[in-house]
């Protein structure tokens, strides 16, 4: 089994790059570049000393906005769905906001913090914080409320049935929202690079093709930006499948 989690990826991939060449080879366009030319575009970029150091600056700018929108979002879906009153008053505007893509905001954003990295940043807790305060506000709401009352009959305060009791049950459904939530900040990162800022995996791909239009380096960023986003995957999902986090509340249970 191990053997073929390994084996098909890698037969589809190169099913793919076939497929990519074949493409090419037939086409008329001459636009597209081929397989080899990319490979050679990610050498040219590595040589420059620009690939790792756009890498670094668009995961830094991810780090940043996805650490805020959940010290945000978190809290908020907690009180959200602990509280009937603040779930009335705060869930309608969340669901109006939540569906607004960030890439809408870019004027504003631009209008606020300028050309620099506030921008991007903004623009990325902006599109991780709604999902994961509505997430969590939906889960804990799911708890059943004999749960709480158990644990306050058990003397329980609020800070500890959050801790023993809301994030054990919510903890394994919260990590694949947030899973979800740091791909789509990956999307809004690059998007927000190609406009306000002067790097970073966007600019890379941006200044490519308006520079001399080279698609070559323009399919090299595109690359790098899936096998980053690869690599984050993978590695949260590592994160849902350690054992501590495992335990959750099922509605058979």
């Amino acid at each position: 089994m191990r053997f073929e989690r390994w084996l098909l990826p890698l037969a589809f991939t190169i099913v793919l790059v076939a497929l990519w060449q074949l493409a090419v080879g037939t086409g008329k366009t001459g636009v597209l570049p081929g397989p080899w030319q990319v490979a050679l575009g990610m050498r040219e970029l590595w040589e420059r000393g620009v690939l790792v150091g756009y890498a670094i600056d668009s995961l830094r700018r991810v780090a940043v906005g996805y650490a805020i929108a959940v010290a945000i979002g978190i809290p908020l879906g907690l009180w959200m769905g602990l509280s009937t009153s603040v779930f009335a008053a705060a869930n309608p505007l969340v669901q109006i906001l939540r569906p607004i893509s960030p890439i809408a905001w870019i004027p504003i954003a631009i209008v606020l913090f300028g050309i620099g990295d506030g921008a991007p940043i903004f623009l990325i807790a902006l599109a991780g914080v709604f999902p994961i305060a509505s997430s969590v506000a939906a889960q804990v709401r799911s708890v059943p409320p004999m749960f709480l009352a158990a644990a306050r009959n058990f003397g329980l305060g609020e800070a500890a049935i959050i801790r023993r009791v809301l994030f054990p049950a919510v903890l394994p459904q919260m990590l694949s929202m947030l899973r979800l939530a740091l791909g789509v900040c990956w999307i809004v990162v690059v998007a927000a690079e190609m406009i306000a800022v002067d790097s970073g995996l966007g600019y890379l791909i941006i200044d490519s093709r308006n520079a001399g239009k080279r698609y070559d380096l323009v399919v090299a960023g595109m690359v790098l930006v899936g096998a980053i986003g690869l690599v984050l995957d993978l590695s949260f999902r590592l994160l849902e499948r350690v054992r501590s986090v495992r335990w959750g509340f099922r509605s058979n249970s």
